[in-house]
């Protein structure tokens, strides 16, 4: 079974994002928050096809997945960089700002009916590793990137984060 890292080289932006519905019989209150992340994630993936045609300006987005867990659902996005993160986030003309500003607006109408979070990790080039083994498709960076070999990253995790392991 042959293990490999993603293929990624340089900094990067890793963006979790989720909802937790505290009241679900109000669903007038969560449902718009719960679909308009779909909608973002389209526009995303869209723009990043069209700048490999030559056809739009890259935003920066590598790619995302959701999961769902007792939680609720969460996002889990990679960037090129966490400027090119906030440069959409604040953009007009693009699906976040109008849907933040209804989550907002709707939010102060019926205080704790969903919960929103998020974290940004801004990661230097070369502090990030990953391994991916026996997995039959890809996940994770390697998903948006690709994926190598290990040996040309380093065998051991620390190799491939650019210091001794043992450190």
């Amino acid at each position: 079974m042959e293990r490999r890292t993603d293929a990624h080289d340089g900094p990067l932006a890793v963006f979790l994002i989720g909802m937790t519905v505290r009241k679900p019989w109000r669903p007038d209150l969560w449902g718009p928050a719960f679909t308009a992340m779909p909608r973002m994630l389209r526009e995303l993936e869209a723009n990043r096809a069209a700048s490999e045609r030559g056809v739009e300006q890259w935003l920066g987005f590598l790619g995302g997945r959701t999961v769902v867990g007792t939680g609720g659902p969460t996002v889990i996005q990679y960037w090129r960089s966490a400027r090119d993160l906030l440069t959409y986030a604040s953009a007009d003309g693009l699906a976040h700002r109008p849907a933040w500003q209804d989550f907002n607006a709707k939010a102060r109408r019926a205080e704790g009916a969903v919960g929103i979070w998020h974290e940004t990790y801004a990661v230097p080039a070369g502090a990030h590793e990953s391994v991916y083994s026996g997995l039959g498709r890809e996940l994770g960076l390697g998903a948006f990137c690709g994926t190598v070999p290990v040996a040309r990253r380093g065998d051991r995790a620390g190799d491939r984060l650019g210091r001794d392991s043992a450190a």
